[in-house]
């Protein structure tokens, strides 16, 4: 059974959450404050969290960080705020998806199905097929440790940055439209916010390209959707 962490300050919306995610087969915990939730999800094993980001004591930006560099599981962000900058940050310290108050728990519930299904298909494909390295110009990823190196020095990258710098560079010169990496990547077809692509795109280019406003990797085209060059 799927164990998942809900660490939400609004205890009659977690236990909503936490009821329709048990009736729907998995093992629910509840956080009530950013403490409590920090230490939970960095003491024991969740397969996802649900994150809210406002919280107290310790805010769900912290916990993300932390979280994030210590494990590497799906992270769902919740949010009541509807500025940008907000969930980029939040994408940009790890988090895989957000989701803004209000909403439907039942399209919470299937984001974090799909969100759960996917990794698993990954970390199956991970184990069954495990591959060496693949070099594309100056970059070099290292398929079964998931480090990426680029000219030989180690760049950090999330789990997503890394799935969605793989999935590009094994489909070099094809170009993909945000709508079509954020099903693939994110495996939520017509679910979510294609947003979420271009804040990645961005993150990556900050971490992969000499001059990320020059891109000679990872190239937009416009009206269109992204390439990776070769």
């Amino acid at each position: 059974m799927k164990r998942i962490l809900i660490i939400e300050d609004e205890l009659v919306i977690a236990e909503v959450e936490k009821d329709y995610l048990e009736a729907g087969g998995y093992a629910v915990d509840v956080a009530a404050s950013g403490d409590t939730g920090l230490k939970k999800a960095l003491e024991e094993e969740y397969d996802l969290i649900i994150l809210d980001l406002m919280l107290p004591k310790v805010d769900g930006y912290e916990i993300c960080r932390q979280v994030r560099e210590a494990r590497n599981i799906p992270i769902l962000m919740v949010t009541a705020r509807k500025e940008d900058i907000d969930k980029i940050r939040g994408l940009g310290l790890g988090a895989d998806d957000y989701i803004t108050k209000p909403f439907s728990v039942g399209e919470l519930v299937a984001r974090v199905k799909a969100h759960l299904s996917r990794y698993d298909r990954l970390t199956s494909e991970h184990r069954r097929e495990p591959k060496s390295e693949l070099r594309l110009r100056g970059i070099r990823i290292d398929q079964l440790s998931r480090k990426v190196f680029v000219n030989e020095q180690e760049v950090l990258l999330t789990s997503k940055e890394y799935d969605l710098l793989l999935f590009l560079c094994n489909h070099p010169n094809r170009v993909f439209s945000k709508d079509d990496l954020f099903e693939r990547i994110w495996g939520l077809d017509a679910m979510g916010d294609n947003a979420t692509v271009t804040v990645y795109i961005s993150k990556l280019r900050e971490k992969i390209e000499a001059n990320p406003s020059k891109p000679q990797y990872i190239e937009t085209i416009w009206g269109v959707g992204y390439r990776f060059n070769v």
